[in-house]
């Protein structure tokens, strides 16, 4: 590779950040107000598209110079559609939970009229000024957003707008220097890999470089097929450069020429923005042949996976690439040295090369100054289950799970008490209120039976039942393994089978000792880590919510009232209205009649537990129970 004078490299980048900044210009100082629609998946199924096009068709009615820009995820997923609005001499308005109509009021009366529409301002009850930025919402204190900086400030599917906030400056930056101090640099950073393991991405380049051979690759992992966990996504969907410049710089540390982008065809927009991303570097001169005229070629493709979980392991998600089935593969050798089509190959997720502009830019100390001692930068969590605010947040790592929950998340909703979090996957572990003050890294998650895992966090509140809970998160594990190896297709099965008797109060004495050894067997004798870490939601729960076994098993009761065969539906006789039919009308099954008296009685045997009945029982009368075990029914008939 023979590079140009570095000044030419600078000045090649500069002229393209010249024309871009003068299009970011034209959008921002024209004087004339500017609308970003949230319009990443999350905002799109809430109802952003068509929130959208109310707000182009009210501002063309109006005759209004009025740019409409689609932008990616904000992070306030349970505020979805989310608009925000830039009007010159005022700062920028956020409205939550925007309608159609609600849309063009905020034209005609905001636009028009100068009325801010406060009663649709995201956060305007809970801030002390009109108009709350998301700096001033009380979460902030505790949010550093570094990798979704961009995320709903630009558009996406518009490359001047990443170049005009000095996207790309990284790469221009790294050009001009030696491979070598790219990969010292990223060592010296502490970056350790976001897809779960957390092994030390610099030291994985430098293995991948100095491997033997001209034909090196290097492949995004951007799977995530972990229920609950979008933070992959977001970013692919909102800042799709990010990733990709930090693959051009990944590749040019190593050797490659070569990457691919490995995403699941079930993200579909996250597919359709990678893709338009590609074609316009490759337009800019950033991507392709002799990037910005340094000397250096680097091009990418997009691989679509068919959605199998175990493909998210590297040498699974590498076989499945090779057009096999996608299994995991003996490790050593590890793809660094023996990867794609046997050639040296650097995997990385998603999250991971989208910091690598991020250290470039700000320096090796920057980064090392942010997070704990083991576990350098910030964490991005998806928040979802029971809790207030559903969506995406970034912290500094070190900051304790009490914060993120409580101080970001806002907590559990309907007043209900918190009981656990379940993080990293359907493979990490359920923690109890007792270490919420546990700090969010690497190692602290591992030593509580957790993990970090690519970042889902799950909120369980007081009425889920941790045995359910284990069994459904089992049965997600054992259906997507891919059966190579004995313990994990066989182990996670038996063990399957001891938690579905056990949510039956089918449950024995000896079962609980059998399912700790059995996890403990999975977690040793798998092959990749998918099949080690399946046993931790099993162990975690035995570990912290014991007591919850003991109660099935020996009594056959569910605390939590979750179980359907351990729990019957009971009206009250004192509390049930006569003259009020509702859950009658409501029961599928027609297992709800009137006795003489027009007090309601539940057939037991007819009941199916779905639970329609305690729904649609008005709120004054309340007069529809769970009861556990069924046989209380019996307790109360006789107490009548």
């Amino acid at each position: 590779m023979n590079r140009m004078d570095p000044a030419a490299i600078t000045s090649t980048y500069g002229e393209l950040r010249e024309n871009a900044l003068t299009r970011w210009n034209e959008l921002w100082n024209s004087g004339s107000p500017v609308i970003l629609v949230g319009a990443a998946t999350c905002g799109r199924a809430a109802g952003a598209l068509e929130v959208e096009d109310a707000l182009r068709q009210e501002v063309r009615k109006r005759g209004l110079e009025c740019p409409v820009i689609e932008v990616g995820c904000m992070g306030h997923c349970y505020a979805e559609p989310l608009v925000v609005i830039s009007k010159q001499g005022n700062p920028p308005v956020c409205y939550g939970q925007v309608n159609p109509v609600v849309a063009e009021k905020l034209v005609r009366d905001y636009l028009i009229g100068d009325d801010p529409c406060l009663e649709f301002v995201l956060g305007a009850m809970e801030s002390n000024d009109l108009i709350p930025s998301f700096d001033d919402f009380p979460r902030a204190a505790y949010e550093q957003k570094i990798l979704l900086e961009n995320c709903g400030r630009i558009d996406p599917e518009d490359i001047d707008h990443y170049v005009a906030i000095n996207g790309y400056s990284a790469l221009a930056t790294v050009l001009t220097g030696e491979p070598d101090k790219v990969i010292e640099e990223i060592k010296q950073s502490g970056l350790r890999g976001r897809g779960g393991a957390g092994f030390s991405t610099g030291q994985k380049w430098e293995t991948c470089r100095k491997s033997k051979g001209r034909t090196k690759y290097i492949i995004c992992n951007g799977d995530e097929g972990d229920p609950g966990a979008f933070m992959d996504r977001d970013i692919l969907e909102s800042d799709p450069h990010s990733v990709i410049e930090g693959m051009i710089i990944a590749g040019y540390a190593v050797g490659a020429r070569n990457g691919y982008i490995y995403v699941r065809a079930e993200y579909p927009l996250a597919v359709h923005r990678v893709e338009i991303a590609i074609r316009q570097a490759r337009k800019k001169g950033l991507l392709g042949r002799n990037i910005l005229q340094s000397g250096y070629s680097f091009d990418i493709k997009v691989f679509h996976g068919s959605g199998a979980y175990v493909c998210g392991e590297e040498s699974a998600l590498i076989t499945s690439m090779e057009g096999h089935a996608g299994m995991p593969r003996h490790r050593p050798p590890y793809p660094a040295t023996n990867g794609l089509n046997g050639k040296p190959t650097v995997i990385n997720n998603v999250k991971t090369l989208a910091f690598v502009r991020h250290i470039v830019s700000k320096g090796v100390e920057w980064f090392r100054s942010i997070g704990s001692d083991q576990s350098k930068g910030t964490a991005v969590f998806a928040l979802a289950g029971d809790i207030v605010n559903t969506g995406l947040v970034e912290v500094p790592m070190g900051t304790p799970l009490r914060n993120v929950i409580y101080d970001v998340g806002s907590g559990v909703p309907g007043g209900r008490k918190f009981k656990a979090v379940q993080i990293g996957g359907p493979s990490g572990g359920c923690l109890p209120e007792s270490v919420l003050d546990l700090p969010v890294d690497f190692d602290s998650l591992s030593e509580a039976g957790a993990m970090m895992g690519s970042g889902g966090m799950v909120v369980l509140g007081e009425d889920k039942c941790m045995v359910e809970i284990a069994r459904y998160l089992l049965e997600f594990t054992q259906r997507e393994s891919c059966g190579k190896c004995t313990f994990c297709r066989l182990g996670t099965k038996q063990m399957l089978g001891i938690l579905d008797r056990i949510t039956k109060g089918q449950g024995e004495p000896e079962d609980i000792e059998m399912l700790d050894d059995l996890a403990r067997d999975v977690k040793t004798g798998s092959l990749c880590n998918l099949g080690k870490t399946a046993p931790n939601p099993v162990l975690t729960t035995l570990r912290y919510f014991l007591d919850e076994y003991e109660a099935h098993i020996n009594e056959k009761r569910c605390p939590s009232l979750m179980c359907p065969e351990l729990i019957a539906f009971y009206i009250l006789r004192d509390k049930c209205e006569r003259s009020c039919d509702a859950c009658i009308g409501t029961c599928t099954v027609e297992a709800i009649s009137p006795d003489k008296s027009r007090i309601k009685v539940i057939d037991q045997e007819k009941c199916v537990k779905c639970g329609t009945c305690v729904t649609s029982c008005p709120p004054q009368y309340n007069a529809i129970i769970k009861v556990s075990p069924p046989s209380k029914v019996e307790e109360y008939e006789k107490n009548r």
